[in-house]
């Protein structure tokens, strides 16, 4: 059974540039429209961190309060499951949240409860930015879809930390604890790198799974917003050539190649091989997207990756999340803008820009104008 999950309510005090207020937002599109600096990225910041995500604007936590408040609070109301839920976050120095009224241990307890799906121009970094952008979007997107990844990933940084540690400590000429000879460092090192491989395997076979659910969306999805001109592909580049569906073959494969680095290891102090080293390639037509691609066809195939995202969420959880537009339709020719228009209809969606006529006219969407951080 699908159920239709969509924000009723945002109430928000304390946050950014936002005036003390109220949004209430209809079942389809929503057009937030103001001239730039006015608050709108803002609000869809607040929707976006109820998803148990941090800001997709890379800010921290403590960021987010108004200049001179001691904190800022923020309250949901949303349908999710069939029916109607509240959450309250309330950010000083971190975001304390509640859930129907109960503490949760922390924000990223809403991953899976509230699901939205975001575009922002800083989101182009997925091509021109380094792998760490790439990385990103692949686990944000998964832990939305499976929060236990949340545990997975944790644990992973947690190993990787450790043995950067031990790395270090060996590097410097010490003994690590719990060592008296070079033959118990060894030792050590031995279940450090067992450890780190099959964390490493665990990330990677996520990551890939994700990727193989997503292709085929985000390939159609692109041919849509090309007219069939163009060919989007998407792959996974992993330092290690294991067989990456079969667990077991992949885990020899990291702890083969982790071994074979131990020596570089070493000298640098931190882990050179990993799944910390993943990337995702991107194409369009057969070459790299980041150093071909106009910038239209970048800000397409990252549209493409987002509303496949939202699909793939769809089809899982049977629920439709809630889709967060900050200035998607700039640079994009008129066929293109008339797909995304098309292709969300039927979504609730918030959707920023400076000039709503367009939106208004080809959706007949609900109207609020953003001016100095208030909606009026």
């Amino acid at each position: 059974m699908r159920f239709t999950l969509r924000i009723d309510k945002l109430t928000f005090e304390g946050f950014r540039n936002i005036q003390p207020g109220v949004l209430t937002p209809k079942p389809g599109v929503n057009i937030l429209y103001g001239d730039n600096a006015q608050g709108k990225t803002n609000l869809l910041e607040a929707c976006w961190l109820f998803t148990g995500a941090k800001s997709f604007r890379g800010a921290r936590d403590s960021e987010l309060v108004q200049f001179g408040k001691q904190q800022a609070v923020l309250t949901l109301q949303f349908q999710a499951g069939d029916r109607e839920q509240e959450a309250e976050m309330k950010i000083a120095g971190r975001r304390h949240l509640t859930l129907n009224g109960i503490p949760q241990k922390s924000a990223a307890a809403m991953a899976g409860r509230f699901c939205a799906v975001v575009f922002c121009p800083a989101h182009l970094s997925l091509l021109s930015g380094g792998p760490e952008e790439r990385r990103r979007f692949m686990d944000t997107a998964y832990c939305q879809l499976r929060p236990g990844y949340l545990k997975v990933l944790s644990e992973f940084q947690r190993i990787l930390t450790q043995r950067n540690t031990l790395l270090k400590t060996i590097r410097s000429g010490e003994m690590p604890t719990g060592a008296a000879s070079d033959r118990d460092t060894n030792a050590l090192l031995d279940v450090w790198d067992t450890r780190f491989a099959e964390a490493c395997t665990k990330v990677t076979l996520a990551r890939a799974a994700y990727l193989r659910h997503i292709l085929p969306i985000a390939t159609e999805l692109y041919d849509g917003l090309s007219g069939q001109k163009e060919r989007l592909g998407i792959s996974l580049i992993s330092p290690v050539n294991g067989e990456i569906r079969d667990p077991s073959a992949l885990c020899d494969a990291y702890l083969a190649a982790i071994r074979e680095a131990r020596a570089a290891d070493i000298g640098a102090g931190f882990s050179t091989v990993g799944t910390h080293r993943e990337d995702l390639q991107i194409e369009i037509n057969g070459t790299p997207a980041k150093t071909f691609g106009s910038q239209g066809q970048q800000r397409s195939a990252v549209l493409a990756l987002k509303l496949s995202e939202a699909s793939l969420l769809r089809e899982v959880t049977g629920e439709q999340p809630v889709a967060l537009l900050d200035d998607v339709m700039s640079e994009l020719d008129l066929t293109r803008q008339d797909f995304i228009l098309n292709h969300i209809h039927d979504w609730q969606v918030l959707i920023t820009c400076c000039d709503p006529v367009a939106i208004e006219r080809q959706t007949g969407g609900q109207v609020f104008h953003i001016q100095n951080g208030e909606i009026l």
